[in-house]
């Protein structure tokens, strides 16, 4: 399988071999044993490379997931004797990754330096979730999903807050309303969290009888930020990206009353070796605050 997705990626049996360091007819023989053992060809050989014929693009998938579980299958055994070497899957939403995770992965290497992390950012927590669930990651850093059938620990909350620059004349301030922003230009961003399907904003300000103003749209939260505090318009962000994002160079308004969302380290498996050294180090880093504030349902 893996020799398959190698052409399949490469669209070439000459580019596939060389990349894996075998020989062609040693490639081409194994590609056609798995071919004889399906019942039928995965690739069509073309004049200039190859295609997936209708078998080739319903093996796919399920080839690609195969071969991800057996990687993530050898690392687990190897995290399970200890944190001595190897590397950790970690996904995670990006804005996470500016906000909370650098602090944490600076902890790790201090603690854990023959264990390198590999980083695999998303803009949505279905994504996120997804991505997971198809064994791209060891664990996922994330806001808590609803439902999740495999191991779960709650780290923190995140709070959403709403930036504005120094000039602006909520800046005085230290919490707003949404209704007083009803009449303000908004920053968009394309990971904007959903409820039920709605963009978060759309829904609370639905509720509340207007519709924001959509004057930039971004597809990262560091971007909308970023123009937020150069005066664009303001924007909705979670609270330890902004820091993480500008540092000082803008002001942060609580939303009256809070949005608040719990985030949660998760997993397909038990964690062990590896991946539960890391759950441990971030859970410590960080703590699961009181209080129900919670964007609108």
């Amino acid at each position: 399988m893996e020799y398959f997705l190698a052409v399949v990626e490469e669209s070439s049996f000459t580019r596939a071999a060389d990349g894996l360091h075998v020989t062609q007819p040693a490639l081409s023989h194994q590609v056609k044993a798995l071919e004889r053992s399906v019942g039928g060809a995965l690739l069509e050989r073309m004049p200039r490379g190859v295609r997936l014929t209708p078998m080739g693009r319903a093996f796919l998938p399920h080839a690609q997931l195969a071969v991800r579980s057996a990687r993530q299958a050898e690392r687990a055994a190897r995290a399970a004797a200890g944190v001595a070497g190897g590397e950790l899957h970690i996904a995670t939403m990006h804005a996470l990754a500016v906000g909370l995770l650098p602090d944490v992965a600076a902890r790790w290497r201090s603690l854990h330096p023959g264990v390198s992390l590999v980083l695999r950012e998303y803009g949505s927590t279905e994504a996120l979730e997804e991505q997971l669930e198809r064994g791209v990651a060891d664990l996922a850093v994330g806001p808590e999903p609803v439902g999740w059938a495999g191991p779960l620990l709650r780290i923190d909350r995140e709070e959403l807050v709403v930036v504005v620059p120094f000039g602006d004349p909520l800046a005085g301030r230290t919490a707003v309303t949404l209704t007083e922003l009803a009449h303000r230009d908004w920053i968009r961003c394309a990971m904007e969290p959903l409820v039920d399907g709605v963009l978060v904003l759309d829904r609370a300000c639905g509720a509340l009888g207007f519709t924001p103003r959509t004057v930039l749209r971004t597809e990262h939260t560091s971007t909308a930020v970023r123009m937020a505090a150069a005066g664009v318009g303001v924007v909705m962000a979670p609270a330890h990206m902004v820091r993480g994002a500008v540092g000082e160079d803008c002001v942060l308004l609580s939303l009256d009353p809070p949005w608040h969302r719990p985030l949660a380290v998760f997993s397909r498996v038990p964690l062990t070796g590896a991946a539960a050294a890391f759950a441990e180090l971030i859970g410590d880093r960080t703590a699961p605050g009181p209080g129900p504030g919670r964007p609108p349902h």
